[in-house]
């Protein structure tokens, strides 16, 4: 089933590319797209416990869903994770 849900933090493709990386290795997770001018994330989960365990990571990582506590560790995460995407962006 097809997804899109809108984030918080999402700054550069820095954030997309870490976004992608991490989301892509989950089980039953495929086809991850980051759109950074409307910080939405699309994917592809082979059920709905799926698309929850992607909200779960994405929290994790630093990008909570729109709408859900943004708190200023996750706010710090998410810049962790936008300097490991920049580093590891591959163009």
């Amino acid at each position: 089933m097809k997804n899109t849900v809108k984030i918080q933090n999402l700054k550069c493709g820095g954030c997309a590319n870490t976004i992608v990386t991490q989301l892509s290795k989950l089980d039953g997770i495929s086809e991850v797209q980051v759109d950074n001018d409307t910080d939405e994330v699309s994917f592809t989960a082979a059920s709905e416990n799926d698309t929850e365990t992607v909200k779960t990571k994405l929290s994790h990582l630093g990008y909570p869903i729109d709408g859900d506590a943004n708190s200023l560790p996750k706010k710090a995460k998410s810049f962790v994770s936008c300097a490991v995407g920049r580093m590891t962006k591959q163009d």
